[in-house]
């Protein structure tokens, strides 16, 4: 796996901040303290995600974090990503069309803290067909940071997994699958829940049987899906067996479907750990190559790529 992004990161200060870049989700919200030359000098982190404020609680919030590392009677840039750009977030930070480059427009909240300079970077849309992204441009843009001419295909696994073409730093077209929250809804809320209780282990063998299975006739997905319970009910199936079953054949399908954007050119795997290996491992059974890159460096790339911007632009 890939790692490009070289810090000594340490929640105790080491140089003075020049400006702050933060990443913001649903659930919860990193922040580092930058150098002017790119380097972590501090991070921290909190569990207030999105999904806990109200638009009042924002601008609290983010001080709570970063307060330490502000300067008084001197503004501070802060670059954030995520879903701190939503409709339900901060500010709603609109979104770039395709074809665009990753990170585009911005929206500054107004701050009533005189040491706040707030950028939210903005998400991407799709119009034909209709599909949006916001956080993972973060990520491309943290891909082209380290490989500026790549091409290709990145693939960025999660509960809404993105793959999006990517040609002359420029974002062409992209689609999303709900695979990981389909998993998520049907072991835990269906009738499959039966088949695989919390705690089940995990069987290769049976991951990579479904993978190929589903790719070979994704029409039949519904049915081979029931067929997971049937299977523990009169063919002995485990519930390792099973959950690696229905991960396979959600996985097989996906892949299956995206064969026109990987088949002939290259692709990236931008994640980290089980869910990406396991991307990995059901492309190469597929006959794709692919290459992972650790994920976790890459929001982190990629607003240091749009503070570049910004200092590029700044008068």
């Amino acid at each position: 796996m890939t790692s490009f992004v070289s810090t000594a990161i340490g929640n105790v200060m080491n140089g003075p901040v020049a400006w702050i870049a933060v990443d913001w989700g649903t659930s919860n919200l990193r922040a580092w303290a930058m150098a002017e030359e790119g380097r972590v000098i501090a991070n921290a982190a909190s569990e207030a995600g999105m999904e806990r404020l109200s638009r009042d609680d924002f601008e609290p919030t983010l001080l709570s974090v970063v307060d330490g590392w502000l300067t008084s009677g001197r503004k501070t840039r802060i670059v954030a990503c995520g879903m701190v750009g939503a409709r339900q977030g901060w500010m709603e930070a609109a979104y770039a069309s395709v074809p665009c480059t990753p990170v585009t427009q911005t929206i500054a909240p107004e701050c009533r803290d005189p040491r706040l300079e707030v950028h939210i970077l903005g998400g991407i849309r799709q119009l034909h067909p209709p599909d949006v992204m916001r956080g993972e441009e973060t990520q491309i843009a943290g891909v082209l940071l380290h490989e500026p001419g790549f091409e290709g295909v990145i693939c960025l696994p999660g509960t809404h997994t993105k793959w999006v073409e990517v040609a002359g730093g420029i974002i062409t077209r992209f689609q999303t699958f709900m695979t990981g929250e389909l998993f998520g809804l049907l072991s835990t809320q269906s009738v499959l829940r039966h088949s695989m209780p919390a705690g089940t282990g995990w069987d290769d063998e049976a991951f990579v049987a479904a993978v190929v299975e589903s790719a070979m006739d994704t029409h039949a997905l519904a049915a081979r899906l029931f067929s997971v319970r049937a299977a523990t009910l009169v063919a002995d199936l485990t519930p390792a067996a099973a959950k690696a079953r229905l991960s396979g054949l959600l996985i097989g399908a996906e892949i299956a479907s995206t064969r026109s954007m990987w088949s002939r050119q290259r692709l990236l795997i931008a994640g980290n750990g089980r869910q990406a290996n396991l991307y990995s491992e059901a492309l190469s059974r597929l006959g794709g190559a692919s290459s992972l890159i650790d994920a976790s460096e890459l929001t982190l790339a990629g607003l240091i790529a749009a503070n570049v911007a910004f200092a590029k632009e700044a008068p």
